[in-house]
C-alpha cells in the first residue's frame, strides 16, 4: 500500500495514509445527501505542531483548483441541508439541486435564486480566511439575512467590533469590522466554516460574542463535522452555562482518530527557476466596484465593500451578482487559453469565484493560502505541487500554492481585491516560473490613482 491510499473499511469506515507518517481513521455517522467522500476531500499533512493533518477540500476553492461553479452549489447545499436541519423545511428543488451537485459542471447550470424564506432573518459569519467564500456563497442563497467574514488584516485607525482567537492555526486572531446595529441585536448567529474538527474556534466566537451582544440562538454550518464526543459535550455544556441553543448543520459528520507514526522534517517551499523574463498584464476592476473608507495599517489603497467584510444585507446581493457579471464578461473577452486558473488571494475568494464562475469553459478557481503544507507527488495526497512567497499585500506573511501542475494551463488572472506594490511581486512571479504559464494577468478591484503600466519582472 502506497502512502497515499484511502482504505475503504465498509461503507462508513477509512482509514487514510498519509506520507507513511499519519494514518486518519474516519467513521462517517451522518451523510444525509450521500455524497462520496472522494468527491469532497482528501487529505495532507500540515507543517504545524499544534495539528499535523489537513482536510483538503475538493469543493472549496482553496488548496485544491475546482470549477468554481462547484463552490457556489457548495453553499446552495449548505443552505437547503440547513433548512432541513433547523428549520424543519425541505427545500422543493432539493433533488434537483443534488443531481446538479453530483453531475459534471460545464458551465451550463444555472444557481438558484434566493431560496431561504424572508421570515429568517439571522446574521451569518464566514471565518477567515478559507471560509470567507463558503459562507458568503451560503449567504447568497438567503432572501432576507446579514453577513460579514472575520478577517485576520488590521485595519489603519478602526477598532473591531468583535476578536477571537483560533488556537491551532498559523494565523490565530479574527477580526470583526463591523457596524454594531448588524450585531446588537437577539437575530439568530450562523457561523459558517469549511471543516470543524474539536469547534474551539466556533466556540471562541459564541463567547465573545454572547458577552457582549447576547441572543439565544446560534448554528454552525461546515462541509465537514468531526466533533469527537468529548468536544460535543463540552457544546452542551456551553449551552447549558449561557442558557442558549447551538444547532449544528454539515454535509458529512462523523469522528476522527489519529495516529501518528514519525515525525516530518518541517521545511518550506522556494523556488528554485533560474531567472528569466515574464510579463504581467495589469487590468483595472475599480470602476466595477466601490470603495470603502477603509484601509490596512500597510497602504493607503481602499478595501471595497462587496466582499462582506464590512458587513451586507440579502438586498445587496443581487447587485453584487449584477457587477460579478460585467466584470466576468470584461474578462472573458480577455481570455487567450483554453485553460484558465483564476486565482484568489488570502480572504479575497467569493468574488474571484463568482467572476470565474462566469468567464466560460475551462475555467478553473481556487486561492492563495497561509497554511504550510508538506508537499509530495503521489497520486491522491491532498498538496501534489506547491510554491511559496511573501504576500504581496504584506511581504512579511508567507503564503502558498498549492496543486498547480506544471504546463496544465494556459494562462493565469491573479485577483487581488487591492492594488499591490509591483516590487513586492516579483518573489511570487519568480515562483510561478514552476507552474510553466508564461501569461499572467493581475487583477486589481480597487487602485490607485493615475496610469498602471504592465509590469515586466525581469531576473
Amino acid at each position: 500500500m502506497n502512502n497515499t491510499q484511502t482504505s475503504t473499511l465498509s461503507k462508513k469506515k477509512y482509514v487514510f495514509h498519509i506520507l507513511n507518517s499519519l494514518d486518519v481513521e474516519i467513521n462517517v455517522l451522518d451523510n444525509p445527501y450521500e455524497l462520496p467522500i472522494e468527491d469532497l476531500f482528501t487529505m495532507a499533512a500540515r507543517i504545524n505542531k499544534k495539528r499535523s493533518f489537513l482536510f483538503v477540500s475538493k469543493v472549496l476553492g482553496k488548496h485544491i483548483p475546482i470549477n468554481p461553479e462547484k463552490g457556489l452549489l457548495t453553499g446552495a447545499l449548505l443552505a437547503a441541508r440547513f433548512l432541513e436541519r433547523v428549520k424543519g423545511i425541505t427545500y422543493k428543488e432539493r433533488d434537483l439541486l443534488l443531481k446538479q451537485y453530483n453531475q459534471k459542471i460545464d458551465g451550463s447550470n444555472r444557481l438558484p435564486e434566493p431560496f431561504v424564506p424572508s421570515k429568517f432573518n439571522p446574521v451569518i459569519i464566514g471565518f477567515a480566511e478559507t471560509a470567507t467564500a463558503l459562507g458568503h456563497c451560503f449567504f447568497e442563497f438567503f432572501q432576507n439575512a446579514s453577513f460579514f467574514h472575520t478577517t485576520r488584516e488590521v485595519l489603519f485607525g478602526s477598532t473591531p467590533s468583535i476578536t477571537f482567537e483560533e488556537e491551532h492555526s498559523h494565523a490565530t486572531s479574527h477580526r470583526c469590522y463591523i457596524s454594531e446595529d448588524m450585531i446588537n441585536n437577539e437575530r439568530e448567529i450562523i457561523l459558517v466554516d469549511d471543516e470543524i474538527t474539536t469547534g474551539k474556534t466556533a466556540l471562541n466566537i459564541i463567547k465573545s460574542i454572547h458577552r457582549k451582544f447576547p441572543r439565544k440562538e446560534y448554528t454552525i454550518v461546515s462541509i465537514l463535522d468531526w466533533r469527537s464526543d468529548e468536544s460535543r459535550n463540552q457544546f452542551a455544556e456551553v449551552e447549558k452555562n449561557l442558557d442558549i441553543k447551538i444547532n449544528g448543520v454539515s454535509l458529512l459528520s462523523g469522528n476522527v482518530r489519529i495516529n501518528q507514526t514519525k515525525e516530518l522534517k518541517e521545511g518550506y517551499l522556494e523556488s528554485e527557476e533560474k531567472c528569466q523574463e515574464i510579463m504581467a498584464e495589469t487590468i483595472d476592476l475599480s470602476s466595477f466596484f466601490t470603495d470603502t473608507s477603509y484601509t490596512s495599517i500597510s497602504g493607503n489603497i481602499k478595501y471595497i465593500q462587496e466582499t462582506g467584510r464590512f458587513g451586507l444585507n440579502s438586498i445587496e446581493n443581487e447587485a453584487i451578482r449584477q457587477k460579478a457579471s460585467k466584470a466576468a464578461a470584461y474578462l472573458k473577452e480577455k481570455r487567450k487559453g483554453k485553460r484558465t486558473l483564476c486565482l484568489g488571494t488570502g480572504e479575497f475568494m467569493y468574488l474571484p469565484m463568482k467572476i470565474a464562475s462566469e468567464m466560460g469553459l475551462g475555467v478553473f478557481y481556487q486561492s492563495t493560502t497561509r497554511s504550510p503544507i508538506f508537499i509530495e507527488n503521489l497520486e491522491g495526497y491532498g498538496a501534489r505541487y506547491g510554491m511559496s512567497f511573501p504576500n504581496p499585500d504584506e511581504p512579511s506573511i508567507r503564503n502558498f500554492v498549492y496543486n498547480i501542475e506544471p504546463g496544465y494551463y494556459d494562462e493565469l488572472f491573479l485577483f487581488f481585491e487591492r492594488e499591490v506594490e509591483l516590487k513586492n511581486l516579483e518573489p511570487f512571479l519568480k515562483a510561478w516560473k514552476k507552474t510553466k504559464i508564461d501569461s499572467v494577468k493581475l487583477v486589481f478591484c480597487s487602485r490607485k490613482r493615475g496610469e498602471y503600466h504592465d509590469y515586466c519582472n525581469s531576473r
